[in-house]
């Protein structure tokens, strides 16, 4: 007569499982999504003017399906884009050949003359936390990029772009309070952080990507 199997213990499996499992997760280098943090603006009104935008004030970044720079109609290589973008933001020397400057009291009379009174106390608290009368440029970013640019080279390019107008506003603060934009706390300096936002925002204006080899 055949002796009966004793039974296998599995009691101790689920532990193995859970121990394993924690091996698994501590170990594991996990990929992390890239991304960009943009507050959008908001949705214009149906019957909204066009601004009319003078071609002084826009700099045009495209990125082909090669991830080649052409901007403003000359190839450019990566590393020269964010000095570009610094110079065109700020344009030090007044050149007429960089975007407009005008003070933040004449945009707040343009406001007031105009009706937007949101726009006008924005402009004003923005004034009074700076306690000068700042210059804010009238440029505009143009960023398109190619159907066939790579996802890294488009976030480097946004990185690049980001980066020069953080070193402007790093620039404005520094001259003011001797302390960089970057180094602004939340929770102590956030008067300042809007003040500097407003009259140096990311004026970055982005399309929908288009085959630009073939436009």
């Amino acid at each position: 007569m055949a002796r009966p199997l004793s039974p296998i213990n599995a009691g101790s499996m689920a532990d193995i499982a859970f121990l394993l499992l924690i091996f698994f997760l501590v170990t594991t280098t996990m990929d992390v999504n890239q991304g960009i943090n943009r507050l959008l603006p908001p949705i214009p009104e149906e019957d909204a003017p066009i601004p009319e935008i003078r071609q002084r004030n826009v700099l045009e970044v495209l990125v082909n399906s090669a991830d080649q720079l052409l901007v403003n109609n000359r190839f450019m290589e990566l590393s020269g884009l964010r000095d570009e973008a610094i110079e065109f933001f700020s344009n030090p020397y007044m050149s007429d050949e960089l975007p407009e400057m005008t003070p933040i009291t004449e945009r707040m009379d343009g406001a007031l003359r105009g009706g937007d009174t949101a726009r006008y106390r924005q402009l004003r608290r923005a004034y009074e936390t700076l306690g000068e009368d700042v210059m804010m440029s009238r440029g505009v970013i143009s960023l398109q990029n190619d159907r066939g640019t790579s996802y890294k080279m488009y976030i480097r390019v946004q990185d690049e772009l980001t980066r020069a107008i953080t070193e402007v506003r790093n620039q404005l603060t520094m001259r003011l309070w001797g302390v960089r934009f970057s180094d602004l706390q939340e929770e102590t300096d956030m008067d300042k952080i809007r003040a500097v936002q407003t009259v140096i925002p990311a004026a970055i204006s982005e399309a929908e990507p288009v085959n630009i080899e073939g436009r």
